[in-house]
């Protein structure tokens, strides 16, 4: 009982610590660790060492790979991403609008955060809703419900490759498998922005159109994410015990170029192809790799945060008391989901849901009956899905939303809200799905 309670207070104390008194996610989880384990009697010793080895350890896995958020960055500022957008838009045709913003989101929020690709989409759903007379409220629907569900299940976005190393999930397999689900759950989505969302009349405010500039090769823009992705998958492929191709002659070169370390740096060096000219403004310390790295320094911070807090619980003795006590539960994938879920709820941070859900499940996953290869890769998925239920007032991309589209907060949460969390309990549908086939 000490345990859960300890827990308790810890968990309530991150949501306070966010919420009410606004502190950074990175102090209140390392707080909530420290107190925790105060609370269940560890000595100092041990404490400091959790600190120590659960911010280490997780570095070692993911500290680099989540700095190649770089790709993203580069991306968005050398107008690669308007590329991509343009195009799908292009190929998909203007009278599918509602699932040309879907599936375009869905594209740009792998290698970009999905707040700073929902600003870069904005003027074109507004031109585009505009120019083909469907309604705007739908096609933000779509476009945000795009975004949402690779932001939180398909690496190499940040927050699914930190949750993937907290649980020592197969990234190749997060990848594969998070691209299956996200792009399921989207279909109840797409009926929910063309037959719901879009009998919400929002006015359209056009702007002025910014001044044209330099415009990258779609291929060029398109290799920065597809390459890494394929080498990463490429290589969990010729790492499937069952396939046995370990004496091919590639298959060191892939295992080199598929590390995802590797594979993603390969992808930061294809976005250098992309600006008009390589200079101190791209690769400077005050420049757009700069800027990357001022970006993935607070996920990189949270991530080791998480880290501790999941130390601490293992060396206190939570597991084999979860084990022992819970070694009948049936719940399963329903648990991660769930407690991400409350906590994206209560707190709004989708980063702080993930990695804080993976902190405390990572050593309750045998008595979840999730310790298996391919369970890991689900409840990495599971606890995404959680992290999108529900988006409102507390969360910033809420407010990145209603203020691009001027929304009001009643509609944000008519289309938003109801949207994440249409969006996360079909995640979790499908998710169930798949582990019942293939397990």
């Amino acid at each position: 009982m000490l345990y859960v309670v300890a827990l308790i207070c810890a968990l309530a104390f991150i949501i306070l610590g966010i919420v009410r008194w606004k502190i950074h996610p990175f102090f209140v989880l390392l707080l909530a660790a420290i107190g925790y384990g105060f609370i269940t009697g560890m000595s100092v010793e041990a404490i400091i060492d959790s600190v120590n080895n659960g911010f280490g350890s997780i570095m070692g896995k993911i500290g680099l790979i989540i700095f190649f958020v770089a790709i993203g960055t580069i991306l968005e500022k050398s107008g690669g991403a308007m590329v991509i957008a343009t195009r799908m838009v292009q190929l998909i045709g203007e009278k599918s609008i509602h699932l040309a913003m879907m599936l375009t989101g869905y594209l740009l929020s792998i290698p970009v955060f999905a707040d700073s690709a929902f600003i870069i989409m904005s003027s074109l759903n507004k031109a585009l809703s505009e120019k083909a007379k469907v309604s705007f409220a739908g096609t933000t629907a779509a476009l945000a419900l795009g975004l949402m569900a690779t932001h939180v299940m398909v690496p190499p976005t940040p927050y699914p490759i930190a949750a993937a190393g907290i649980l020592n999930a197969e990234l190749g397999s997060v990848i594969l498998w998070g691209l299956i689900v996200s792009s399921l759950s989207l279909v109840s989505c797409y009926f929910f922005a063309t037959k719901i969302a879009s009998k919400i009349n929002i006015p359209i405010k056009m702007e002025a159109a910014p001044d044209v500039v330099h415009r990258p090769k779609l291929s060029l823009s398109l290799l920065c994410i597809i390459v890494p992705i394929i080498l990463i998958v490429l290589k969990s492929v010729f790492d499937y015990p069952e396939l046995d191709i370990t004496g091919v002659v590639i298959y060191p070169v892939i295992t080199f170029l598929g590390t995802p370390v590797i594979a993603l740096l390969i992808g930061v060096v294809l976005s250098l192809l992309l600006p008009e000219k390589l200079d101190q403004r791209v690769y400077s310390a005050t420049g757009w790799l700069g800027d990357a790295l001022r970006i993935a320094a607070p996920i990189i911070l949270i991530t080791g945060a998480g880290g501790i807090f999941g130390a601490m619980l293992q060396n206190s003795g939570f597991a084999e008391m979860i084990t022992e006590s819970f070694s009948d539960m049936t719940i399963g994938l329903f648990f991660p989901f769930l407690l991400a879920a409350c906590l994206k709820t209560t707190q709004g941070s989708s980063t702080v849901a993930l990695i804080t859900t993976a902190s405390i499940v990572a050593p309750m996953m045998p008595a979840l009956g999730l310790d298996e290869t391919f369970m890991r890769t689900m409840t990495v998925l599971a606890i995404g899905a959680g992290s999108t239920v529900v988006s409102h007032a507390n969360d910033s991309f809420f407010w990145v939303l209603t203020q691009l589209t001027g929304m009001d907060v009643k509609q944000g949460n008519q289309i938003h809200t109801v949207g994440t969390f249409i969006l996360g309990t079909s995640a979790i549908a499908v998710i169930f799905c798949i582990s019942k086939i293939i397990s």
